[in-house]
């Protein structure tokens, strides 16, 4: 019996190209495992109403983590739309499944290294090390939103806040609300995974990144709970800053920022910046890591216009390897694969079309497999 069962989930577009190439690495390294096929996608939303069909789900409980490759998403309206026709009309309601796994797992977790490797010449700066700590299952991606604004709602909050006065001339059709629901615990365990990750890797700083000064509830809880957790780790400085001012700062100095941590929004909109400062999306993996499980995916989108093709930058995907094999202890194997990546980003020989080059997806793959086999 294999050593790790792990659910496969290719998903849309380039999602299905960028796993085929992660299976030749897979394989390079002899990792133990059985991979399950799973359902995930926009091709399940038009023929059953849903993305992440309940088959999946049981999938996911039975496995020890799982891979996956991307997904497309759209819009209410338009995804309504694309329902097939025997299915428009009946209540069925898009919700991202990565999302929505996210919550289903309690994948609290969301960490997305951003690391210039030599040689890449897509990088803004040579030697550029940034780790993202991205809350994962509240803030303004909790999914709790309103239009129209229900009178039940509206007469909470007109009775509970003196600034829904000047709303009150304006109908609730023309009225959405998201909220930005943010607990002490979650802030906690964010903050303190980022700092238990500094310390283990003795990374020289934790930066918390929100807006206290606007968003002085929310905002203000993330920044209170930070320093209550900072005080268990004195040996690690802890710096607070501004989500607006810390994107020009780490365009002005990267090399000033390790550790950065914020809630889901912001942590999503960091970590794309970061991304590009290390060669863009075609380099930024992730893993959404949860107390028992974890999801491991690229941040890029599915990018369907290539899908088929061979043609998208596999080294996202082949990093996210690397940060499940980290997880499932495989430390020598994830060393392994991290060290063929870098030298042939280095070497400077396979690439594909966005760093210049004329390899295939799985060209690339197979050039990393061979150096993560030697």
């Amino acid at each position: 019996m294999p050593k790790y069962r792990i659910a496969w989930m290719p998903g849309d577009g380039v999602g299905n190209d960028v796993m085929d190439a992660a299976r030749i690495v897979l394989h390079s390294v002899q990792l133990d495992a059985e991979y399950i096929p799973a359902d995930i996608g926009w091709e399940f939303w038009k023929k059953e109403g849903d993305p992440l069909p309940p088959r999946t789900l049981k999938i996911l409980g039975e496995t020890d983590c799982a891979l996956f490759g991307a997904i497309t998403s759209k819009p209410k309206e338009e995804a309504a739309a694309e329902l097939n026709p025997e299915l428009q009309g009946k209540g069925y309601e898009y919700f991202s499944p990565i999302v929505r796994l996210r919550q289903e797992f309690d994948l609290h977790t969301n960490i997305r290294p951003c690391r210039a490797y030599a040689g890449n010449p897509l990088n803004y700066k040579e030697g550029i090390d940034i780790v993202i700590f991205r809350e994962n299952s509240e803030g303004l991606y909790a999914g709790i939103e309103f239009h129209p604004l229900p009178d039940n709602v509206r007469a909470v909050l007109e009775t509970a806040h003196k600034k829904m006065k000047r709303f009150s001339a304006v109908p609730s059709g023309e009225i959405a609300i998201s909220t930005r629901l943010m607990t002490k615990q979650a802030c906690a365990r964010i903050v303190r995974n980022a700092f238990e990750f500094a310390r283990k890797y003795k990374r020289r700083s934790v930066t918390v990144v929100d807006k206290p000064n606007v968003l002085r509830e929310t905002g203000g809880l993330m920044m209170r709970t930070a320093r209550l957790v900072a005080k268990d780790y004195h040996e690690i400085p802890l710096y607070e800053t501004n989500i607006d001012a810390q994107c020009m700062w780490l365009l002005k100095n990267p090399f000033d920022y390790d550790v950065m941590v914020a809630e889901n929004m912001f942590g999503d909109i960091l970590s794309d910046l970061a991304a590009q400062l290390v060669g863009g999306l075609g380099f930024a993996a992730s893993g959404n890591i949860g107390d028992n499980y974890a999801v491991f995916e690229p941040t890029h989108g599915s990018a369907p216009k290539y899908a088929g093709q061979y043609k998208v930058n596999p080294m996202a995907m082949l990093l996210t390897v690397k940060m499940m094999l980290d997880w499932l202890g495989e430390t020598d194997k994830a060393a392994r694969v991290e060290n063929a990546i870098a030298q042939v980003i280095k070497e400077g020989k396979a690439r594909t079309y966005d760093m210049g080059g004329k390899s295939t997806t799985l060209e690339v793959a197979d050039v990393v497999a061979k150096f993560a086999a030697a």
